[in-house]
């Protein structure tokens, strides 16, 4: 019987079980990114650790449970994994989008995500913008928040690339502990509305499990892409607030929606 797979490489099993390409290169990088942890020193050093399929070692569990062998190994820079099922001429590669939570490893990668939307998008509200996006800042928020319990950063990982993250913040008070506020960066990208769509189908299950029965967002009425995903997912409008927010010197209105789950 194989033994259990340690924690640290369970999202690296989810992303290959999620995977129908034949053959899959990831850097190392890409590879903590999925993973929310470091490699150990090991797998830079040793080609043999990737070639591993014996007990007392359990990571390479993570790809051939999933039918996946390591074939080729440069290292301290890439891994290329092959899956041994036949695969149709005519499947060309297929993203593989995971949705997990963020870890304290992760705090470098979101920082370094955070700035670079806010260099992109026009559609963050002020609350946003003020952020503070440094690592160290994001490590300990990370840390309170799995501790309290009532609040996660769900990140959305497309290839071993993160490309978004939902922001859950619940609330302390007694009278209020049933709620939640939520945040949201997507990174732009073809598929923004699936990753978008993932989320929001993540952030929902996680607040069943944790018992909040109702989420707020705010988001700009020029976002019309995200309004209608949101009211699409059941989320009503409750409110807006006129010429809030100055975007390029633009005055812009929010908008408040709301949903009560069942």
């Amino acid at each position: 019987m194989e033994l259990a797979l340690e924690k640290k490489y369970r999202s690296l099993a989810a992303y290959f079980s999620e995977s129908t390409n034949q053959t899959i290169t990831l850097t190392f990088e890409e590879i903590e990114k999925i993973m929310g942890y470091s490699l150990p020193s090991s797998a830079y050093l040793n080609y043999s650790w990737w070639k591993k399929t014996k007990a007392p070692a359990r990571h390479y569990q993570a790809w051939t449970a999933a039918g996946y062998f390591v074939t080729y190994v440069q290292p301290n820079h890439y891994v290329v994994f092959e899956k041994l099922d036949a695969v149709p001429e005519n499947e060309g590669h297929k993203d593989v989008l995971i949705i997990r939570p963020a870890l304290h490893g992760d705090a470098r990668f979101l920082s370094v995500l955070y700035k670079k939307s806010k260099m992109e998008s026009k559609f963050l509200v002020y609350g946003q913008e003020q952020q503070e996006a440094s690592a160290k800042k994001i490590r300990q928020q990370i840390i309170e928040w799995k501790q309290s319990g009532r609040s996660v950063i769900l990140l959305a990982i497309l290839d071993g690339e993160h490309v978004g993250y939902m922001k859950i913040k619940g609330n302390d008070s007694k009278r209020a502990a049933h709620r939640a506020e939520v945040n949201f960066v997507v990174q732009a990208h073809k598929r923004n509305v699936d990753i978008l769509s993932a989320l929001i189908q993540k952030s929902e299950e996680w607040a069943k499990d944790k018992g909040i029965k109702r989420f707020e967002i705010t988001i700009l009425e020029e976002n019309a892409q995200a309004r209608k995903l949101f009211e699409q997912n059941a989320y009503k409008v409750e409110g807006i607030r006129k010429s809030s927010v100055s975007v390029h010197n633009t005055l812009q209105n929010e908008i408040y929606l709301g949903k009560v789950f069942k």
